[in-house]
């Protein structure tokens, strides 16, 4: 099987003041001049889609809710942060190289500004998103065309990467079958990556509140498909019409929390790339299982169930990988089902040491 590989990972910042920059108090164009001063580069466009607003013009662009007149005139994009994404790789370390390079360049630019980066994957002090002013009627109708933008809400306070992965001429069945097994699985390969212990100001009471908030309103994978045909008719979507043809057959990972430790992002490619070629393992499903991934999220490893399935898993994995030498990437998820232990858990420790979201923060990315 011929792997393509690609990540699209958003970057939270604190600002000069040492505060969360987020949509209440950083304006579009305190991002955008950072995103104005990175580089182009000339054939991405045939990778990455553009979208209508043009906001995504680079490797780098900022992750927002756009605004709109009374038709279809972007006027502002209320902002949360910026997506760094990658262009398509064949293998899974140059994928890797390339996201520590554009978010090296990232942090080197964002300086310049007062912004440093932080790792979190769920606003420590927003619950919610609410636009003000309040929608437009051709928002609201634009909101119901595209059902996924009902919950802007959701998506506006959580931060988390896409891992893509496409297997060149397989057929689309085969594709939605993977799709649908990693939906089943999700809530037990979720917590090799929780890094969202704060909420609404301080500790919440689990490892990742993104997940419990996030996982059955929005998708743990998605499917590009290339004819109408070939939807799935599901809330949330399983599949997704193909907007390049770049994108057709892609399968996209959306329910890992972010790491700031990319080498986890490759243990996590070569763990989905593992359960694309497995045969073994039987669960299917087309909408993720909320409550799962709600205990999941509580409890991690610790919950009994959720460990011996990671376990099987990774086993799983390891065996469909066999003389693969991205085998050797998955070290990092072993050390992780030993222990026990997530980022989240270093994050817990970090506020309790230093008693501050922020000073915990700051500690992130220090690699």
């Amino acid at each position: 099987m011929l792997f393509s590989f690609g990540i699209e990972h958003e970057v939270a910042f604190l600002n000069r003041e040492g505060k969360f920059a987020d949509f209440a108090c950083t304006k579009f164009s305190e991002f955008n001049q950072i995103v104005e001063k990175l580089p182009t580069y000339p054939n991405d466009h045939l990778q990455l889609r553009v979208g209508d607003a043009g906001i995504r013009k680079k490797r780098w662009y900022i992750e927002g809710f756009e605004r709109f007149a009374d038709t279809d005139e972007v006027i502002d994009c209320l902002s949360k942060g910026i997506e760094i994404r990658t262009t398509i790789h064949s293998n899974i370390q140059d994928a890797i190289t390339e996201l520590s390079e554009s978010f090296n360049l990232l942090c080197g630019v964002a300086a310049e500004f007062g912004f440093s980066p932080v790792l979190t994957s769920f606003h420590p002090y927003k619950t919610a998103f609410t636009p003000h002013p309040p929608l437009n009627e051709y928002e609201l109708k634009q909101l119901q065309v595209y059902p996924d933008e009902q919950t802007a809400n959701i998506y506006m306070v959580t931060y988390g990467p896409d891992l893509n992965l496409s297997v060149a001429d397989l057929p689309i069945e085969r594709v939605i079958d993977i799709g649908q097994k990693l939906t089943y699985y999700s809530p037990y390969i979720v917590p090799f990556s929780y890094s969202s212990p704060f909420y609404n100001g301080t500790l919440w009471d689990g490892l990742s509140v993104r997940t419990f908030i996030r996982t059955g309103k929005r998708p743990a994978t998605l499917i590009f498909v290339q004819e109408k045909e070939q939807l799935i008719n599901s809330v949330p979507s399983l599949t997704k019409m193909a907007r390049l043809s770049a994108e057709i057959g892609r399968i996209e990972f959306k329910a890992f929390d972010s790491c700031d430790d990319f080498s986890i992002y490759a243990a996590l490619l070569a763990l989905l790339k593992g359960l694309a070629i497995d045969e073994s393992l039987p669960g299917r499903a087309t909408i993720p299982d909320a409550g799962l991934h709600q205990v999941s999220a509580k409890a991690g490893f610790d919950d009994e169930g959720i460990f011996a399935n990671a376990t099987m898993i990774l086993q799983a994995a390891e065996l469909a990988l066999k003389d693969d030498a991205d085998v050797n990437l998955l070290a990092p998820l072993k050390v992780m089902l030993t222990e026990r232990k997530t980022t989240s858990h270093r994050l817990i420790e970090l506020f309790k040491g230093l008693g501050s979201i922020e000073a915990a923060l700051k500690k992130t990315y220090q690699t």
